[in-house]
């Protein structure tokens, strides 16, 4: 059976996750990001710029970021190329002989790159703990919490969040980092790891809990207007909101793709569907109150964003 390819689909919001029946919280200092299988060879069959893929790569890209501030390992999973039978076993009689022999398949896509510090494992089977040192691992490093992103959400992200709660390592799988075949495929993944071995959560709230918070003072603030959007970023930079015109480039005073990510999420609880890819493309004030506009179906015939 080959991968199928992969429509798009939207990624879970916070609001529709399955509730957790554990009260674990996780902690920089117990804690390990594991970014699982993703290589080229697993996401060419996802659909280009859209989600889930989109959101996948960034959502992951804001943890690791988040991560190496905190000093929260950081470990990739990745499988060989070029398998012989004796290697795939029983994988060759479901999937065939998986990722071809060659640089490009294998590698871990290009917006994730490994770093020099982090930890590469060659993996084996679908769940990152067979046949790999990922145990050993944490408990060197005192770990026994691990933060789970990547692909696919019900095959090896599901049954490795399944084995680390066998060894007695809390997981958690992080709902809107990792993506799948379909979204019934997501949505079978995250309920079974709420209903039988881990916490699921979202990226923003995955944020906030190892201690990045978004702005307060507009948050919640209804509408949102272009005031209320400059004192958000103004906030979040820490700066006077009258130090930020309508066209300055939002990046280069400083805002990062985790402050950017809070936006977002804090935007969704006003209603706001907007994306990080959306305000990455355009990283204005002026831009954004014209897409704040667009989800609200309601387009100004000037830039007055006040009403």
């Amino acid at each position: 059976m080959a991968i199928p390819v992969i429509r798009s689909y939207p990624m879970p919001l916070a609001a529709d996750l399955p509730a957790t029946r554990v009260s674990w919280k996780p902690e920089p200092g117990r804690s390990a990001l594991l970014i699982h299988d993703m290589q080229n060879y697993f996401l060419r069959t996802f659909e280009k710029d859209t989600s889930p893929l989109s959101d996948l790569l960034v959502n992951i890209r804001v943890l690791k970021e988040r991560c190496r501030e905190l000093g929260i390992p950081v470990i990739y999973s990745a499988q060989p190329g070029g398998q012989s039978l004796e290697q795939r076993g029983l994988l060759q009689d479901f999937w065939g002989s998986g990722i071809p022999e060659g640089e490009e398949p294998e590698r871990i896509v290009d917006e994730l790159a490994p770093s020099a510090d982090d930890i590469l494992l060659t993996k084996w089977r679908y769940s990152a703990f067979q046949k790999t040192e990922l145990y050993e691992l944490l408990q060197e490093q005192g770990r026994d919490q691990l933060l789970i992103c990547g692909v696919y959400a019900h095959i090896g992200c599901m049954l490795t969040a399944s084995e680390a709660f066998m060894k007695d390592i809390q997981p958690f799988l992080i709902a809107d980092s990792v993506a799948d075949f379909s979204q019934e495929h997501h949505e079978m993944a995250i309920t079974y790891a709420a209903d039988r071995c881990a916490v699921v959560m979202s990226t923003a709230d995955l944020l906030e809990t190892l201690g990045f918070k978004a702005a307060s003072k507009a948050d919640t603030e209804l509408p949102l207007t272009e005031e209320s959007i400059r004192m958000q970023i103004a906030e979040l930079l820490q700066i006077a909101p009258s130090e930020i015109s309508n066209e300055d480039n939002l990046l280069d005073l400083g805002l990062d793709s985790i402050r950017i990510m809070s936006l977002v999420e804090s935007w969704r609880r006003a209603g706001i569907e907007i994306t990080f890819v959306e305000l990455a493309e355009n990283p204005t004030i002026a831009y954004w109150c014209s897409l704040v506009c667009q989800a609200r179906e309601t387009v100004p015939p000037n830039a007055d964003y006040l009403s």
